[in-house]
């Protein structure tokens, strides 16, 4: 490629960029949505899987790391519970991005699970996050798509 199409391939990346950061604006509802992400936390920290799975949509995608994506409340509710059952295991998550754009929003973060392994010694894993969250006709915001994953180590 030469240096004029990698000059223009920058630009055209930087506008895309600069669109969607208008788009997708801090506002109050982006302030909400922080909010509800860090009860979500805390859901998971009191290991309450009925809770956590309470911010989802009935209709929800979960894509939980080395498992298959998920479909539905109730299936998340499945996966939240597993992964919630080891009481001496920690998961927490903290938002660092949030942005609205009329009825859909996104929070995005790092989190952090320590858990037992394979060994019976505990492990602590960090990785990061992206949530999709949709405001319903009756004002309240629920999770859509939810994908989180491991950092390399």
């Amino acid at each position: 490629m030469n240096k004029k199409a990698i000059s223009l391939l920058a630009i055209v990346g930087t506008l895309v960029c600069a669109v969607a950061a208008l788009a997708f604006a801090p506002s109050k509802d982006a302030d909400t949505l922080r909010a509800l992400d860090a009860e979500w936390s805390k859901a998971a920290v009191a290991h309450n899987a009925d809770k956590v799975a309470s911010y989802y949509a009935d209709d929800a995608v979960a894509y939980p790391p080395d498992m298959p994506a998920v479909v539905g409340k109730t299936a998340a509710r499945k996966v939240w519970g597993e992964v919630l059952a080891d009481k001496t295991s920690s998961l927490s998550w903290k938002t660092t991005t949030a942005a609205v754009d009329g009825n859909l929003g996104y929070t995005a973060g790092t989190y952090e699970d320590s858990s037992k392994g394979k060994d019976g010694k505990m492990v602590t894993t960090k990785g990061k996050y992206v949530c999709i969250w949709h405001k319903g006709a009756d004002g309240k915001w629920k999770a859509i798509h939810d994908i989180w994953n491991a950092d390399s180590k």
